[in-house]
This record gives structure tokens, C-alpha cells and sequence, in this order.
């Protein structure tokens, strides 16, 4: 169902049977349509017809957007800018077809409403990342600073590359891979012989790293740490810092990039607790979010109990409630679907 914003007019306010107070246009119960047959369609009829149609997921919006902008009231111009560029960018690729294609992709109907829809969005991302962060627990960031915070280590690494050529077959790759992997285990055999570690690492990447860059200097990768190489290293991250001040890997370590063989040469102290608790909190709320698909809706149901709302009409209070109990089984369902 396309989104449709039905502007009422100005409002008052009326007692309903069940004692709560709900909108009524200014003009009480007066006809705002008449047929010559003496027929008429009250204002009455307009509202409970938009409320049993449209109504929650208006009010939604416009609660949304009032409870956003004043909590993220210093937010809003880069909230604003975001949407200006995601429009700029829609326009490049659409052109004079922009509008169609909105109506055509998403449930609206105008750009300035698609647009209005991702600036709320922008905010509502901050609302439900803030609301992550409050779920993580002191325990769980001192668990995960105590396993996965290191200080930086310096690693040294040889690199061999299987002689892979475009057109060889399936064979003639599984025997260059194995000729690499036989040459990383060879010289691990040296190393494992030598009396200096260090010195006898560095002669050895000299003579067979395929890392051009790195190879006469030894191997070095200089002092490295989670991030601070190309995703590409990550598997040579982890194994350094399995490893000890002086120690060399005795397995094959395999990257996108070939086969390795690392020495860890030195290490720093990790930095204090104090010092990436933020760090941490975001990284533990981040995988909160990629798991739990429902802290999205129970972010901004959190958010509208903080601000008190109120939905006085009982009809549509009760459609919200079912509309926050569904949203929540089809998060669960989704997710469920994508173990």
C-alpha cells in the first residue's frame, strides 16, 4: 500500500463513548460533502475511514519525525545533507524518470515525500545504533576487551604466490598451489633449524618472498594491528597475535594474496580499557544489530515510551499495538530465514 498524507485541517478536540479524548476537525460534525439527493459524508465519516485506512501509519510517521528531531536536534543539518545527496545521486542516474521510478520501487509518491522518508531514516539509524549501545553490558565490553584488544605487534612476513597461469586447467592450479604451499613448509624447516630466528627470517624473505615491496627490508610489515592492513591481511593479523614475541608461524597461513610464513618480532602494552570502551561498545552494538533484526522496532518503541506518547484514540492505540507485535515475528521470521 502506497503512503498517503491527508492533511485534515485545523483541530479541536471531543470526548469519544470510551472517555478518552480524541482529533475532530473544527467544524464538529458538519458535512463536508453534500449530493443533491440530501445525502451528506460528515467529517465523522472522513475520520473513521482514514483512521480504519491510513491513519497509524501517518501518525507514526509525524510521531517519528517530531520525537527525532528534538532528540537529534544537532543532527539535523547533516541528517538534511544526507538526504540532499542521496536525491542528488537518484536524479544522476533517473533523471526526468526520478519520480517514476520512486513510485515504481517504494511505496510513495512524490520525491519530496521519498526524500522526506530518507531523512527521517537517517535519524531513525542514530535512534536504533543508540539504542544498541545501551544494551551492551560492562561485562560483555571487559569479556571482549580481555579476548579481542591487542597492542600492536611487529610481523614480519614471507610471501609465495602459486605460478597460476590465466588458461590453466583445474589440475595444473591444484599443482601450483601445492608447489607454493611446499615451498612456505621448506622454509619453515629452515627456520625451525637456525639458532638466530630474526636474522635467519630475514635472508630467507630476501631470497623467496614474492612481496616486492616488503622483501628487502626483511619482510616487514611493520607494527600492525586489527585494521590497520587491508582485509586481505586478516588472516595474518590473527595468527600474530597467537604467537609470541620471537616466534614464527609452523603452518601454512593462507590469504587472497598466497601463502605465508610470519615472525613476530616485538610487541606493545594494549591500550587501557578506559581508553577504547567506546571503541568497543559501538563494535559490540554493531554485531548486536546484524544479529537481532527486532532491536530496530524496539528502538523506536523505546524512544516513544521515553517521550510519553500517548495515542489517545483506543481504535488506533490497539492498531498500533498489533502493528509492533507483527513488525517484531516477521524481524524474527527474516532473520530466522537468513541463518
Amino acid at each position: 500500500m502506497k503512503k498517503k498524507i491527508v492533511i485534515l485541517g485545523l483541530c479541536t478536540l471531543m470526548v469519544c463513548s470510551c472517555g478518552k479524548t480524541i482529533p475532530k476537525l473544527e467544524n464538529g460534525s458538519e458535512a463536508i460533502v453534500s449530493f443533491e439527493n440530501g445525502q451528506k459524508i460528515s467529517v465523522d465519516d472522513l475520520y473513521n475511514d482514514l483512521k480504519n485506512n491510513f491513519a497509524l501509519e501517518s501518525l507514526i510517521n509525524l510521531v517519528d519525525k517530531k520525537i527525532l528531531e528534538d532528540k537529534y536536534k544537532d543532527n539535523l543539518s547533516s541528517a538534511e545533507e544526507y538526504a540532499a545527496s542521496t536525491m542528488k545521486s537518484l536524479e544522476e542516474n533517473y533523471g526526468e524518470n526520478l519520480l517514476a521510478a520512486i513510485q515504481t520501487y517504494t511505496s510513495y509518491s512524490t520525491v519530496e515525500a521519498y526524500k522526506n522518508y530518507v531523512y527521517i531514516s537517517q535519524l531513525q539509524s542514530q535512534a536504533v545504533e543508540d539504542y544498541a549501545k545501551k544494551q551492551v553490558t560492562e561485562k560483555e565490553m571487559k569479556e571482549y576487551y580481555e579476548k579481542n584488544i591487542h597492542g600492536d605487534v611487529l610481523v614480519n612476513h614471507i610471501l609465495v604466490t602459486p605460478n597460476v597461469k590465466d588458461d590453466a586447467t583445474t589440475e595444473e592450479k591444484t599443482n601450483a598451489e601445492n608447489e607454493a604451499k611446499e615451498k612456505i613448509n621448506t622454509i619453515i624447516a629452515k627456520l625451525k633449524e637456525s639458532e638466530n630466528k630474526k636474522e635467519a627470517f630475514t635472508n630467507l624473505a630476501k631470497e623467496y618472498s614474492e612481496d616486492a615491496s616488503t622483501k628487502e627490508d626483511g619482510g616487514s610489515l611493520g607494527y600492525i594491528n586489527d585494521g590497520t592492513l587491508s582485509s586481505s591481511y586478516d588472516e595474518i593479523v590473527k595468527k600474530a597475535f597467537e604467537l609470541k614475541d620471537g616466534e614464527f608461524s609452523t603452518e601454512v597461513i593462507t590469504t587472497e594474496l598466497g601463502y605465508h610464513v610470519i615472525f613476530r618480532e616485538a610487541s606493545k602494552e594494549k591500550a587501557s580499557f578506559e581508553d577504547v570502551q567506546d571503541t568497543i561498545r559501538e563494535k559490540i552494538a554493531d554485531d548486536l544489530l546484524a544479529k537481532d533484526a527486532t532491536l530496530s522496532i524496539k528502538a523506536m518503541q523505546d524512544l516513544r515510551k521515553e517521550y510519553g506518547m500517548d495515542i489517545v484514540d483506543s481504535e488506533i492505540q490497539s492498531q498500533y499495538a498489533k502493528y509492533i507485535q507483527n513488525a517484531l515475528a516477521q524481524a524474527q521470521e527474516q532473520q530466522k530465514s537468513t541463518k
